[in-house]
């Protein structure tokens, strides 16, 4: 399977990852905000043992000591997660790499980390979290996967499912899914109807 899926769900509990890998979903992202380092420890490990022995892979959003006290193998940083983290240990534990970007300058910051995907957003308007970003629109998608070559491409913010054939025709690799997932009505059923678009590509 690719690395991340192309449906590529990102959520803030332990009820969520066990929700979406009991539907098979193949990429997780944990991504549960301010948390100290022992909360973030057990959260990633019960994480972990939700998804061990499943063919689902956990990525660990922003905590990256954690992931790495926890064994985890994938890891996500936001700009401000990587200028903290210390690239020799993440690199040394084995972990992948993720990036956030959101303009040029934070698009360098990322490519000269190495990283093995990079996601860009808000590519729509996003209520979810408050952004100093204007939505970037599909087009940066097709100059972004341009520039980064072979490099995965993950489109995030905003996007729902009636988007997703729009933007992986942009160019896009994966697409990164939160109001979708968390606030649909019937999460399942939508869970399903991207996992059918993911079964159509393969």
């Amino acid at each position: 399977m690719p690395y991340p899926d192309r449906f590529y769900p990102v959520v803030d509990s332990i009820k969520w990852v066990e929700r979406l890998t009991k539907l098979g979903v193949g990429t997780i992202q944990l991504r549960a905000k301010e948390l100290d380092d022992g909360a973030a420890l057990q959260i990633v490990s019960d994480a972990l043992a939700v998804t061990k022995g499943t063919s689902t892979k956990l990525v660990v959003n922003d905590y990256w000591r954690a992931a790495i006290v926890a064994g985890a193998e994938h890891l996500h940083l936001g700009q401000e997660d990587l200028a903290d983290a210390d690239l020799a240990e993440i690199r040394k534990a084995k972990l992948t790499l993720g990036i956030s970007t959101h303009d040029d300058a934070e698009l360098a910051t990322a490519l000269a980390a190495k990283p093995d995907y990079v996601a860009l957003g808000p590519i729509f308007f996003t209520t979810l979290k408050s952004m100093r970003f204007e939505p970037q629109g599909i087009p940066k998608i097709t100059e972004w996967k341009q520039r980064i070559g072979a490099i995965p491409l993950v489109a995030i913010g905003g996007i729902k499912f009636e988007h997703a054939a729009e933007i992986f025709a942009a160019g896009a690799d994966s697409i990164a899914v939160v109001s979708d997932v968390t606030q649909n009505a019937d999460p399942d059923a939508r869970v399903r109807q991207w996992l059918g678009l993911e079964a159509e590509a393969a």
